[in-house]
């Protein structure tokens, strides 16, 4: 009988600490391409973490290489660091509730970007996004915006 109890005190417990631990969470894998220089890189890596994704970082030489190679080809589009996810490229510092629902809603698009190096992103200054634009893309490189901050 006490052990009974116990197993069912243990497996809520279990399942909601799981639930709470990012350690496993279900979010998907984010690999980044960035220079090991650039901190603001850095700080949106740690923020992505931070928020439940799994990251698997690489330091590159030259990123616009990488950006050619996954097609991301018009300069408009470029930002400081490019990543990936479930087939879908994320530019710059998009924040990880625009990530969520390019994921949940998964529209016929190449990604998501936050050109240049908007000063109030996630890495560059606030956690909370303002004053700037998130932008989905194509591809054939035309974009419209998806949320405006």
């Amino acid at each position: 009988m006490k052990i009974k109890l116990k197993l069912y005190l243990l497996i809520p417990m279990a399942i909601l600490w799981s639930a709470y631990n990012p350690a496993f969470s279900s979010e998907s894998t984010l690999t980044v391409w960035k220079s090991a220089t650039c901190g603001c890189c850095q700080k949106w890596v740690e923020y992505m973490k931070d928020n439940g994704f799994k990251v698997i970082s690489n330091n590159v030489e030259n990123v616009l290489l990488i950006k050619a190679k996954l097609g991301i080809t018009n300069p408009a589009l470029h930002s400081c660091h490019t990543a990936e996810v479930d087939g879908y490229l994320i530019e710059g510092h998009v924040p990880v509730s625009d990530v969520r629902r390019l994921l949940a809603e998964r529209p016929n698009v190449v990604g998501l970007t936050a050109p240049g190096m908007p000063q109030m992103s996630p890495g560059m200054g606030s956690v909370k996004p303002r004053g700037y634009d998130v932008l989905q893309f194509n591809s054939s490189q035309r974009s419209s915006v998806f949320s405006s901050y």
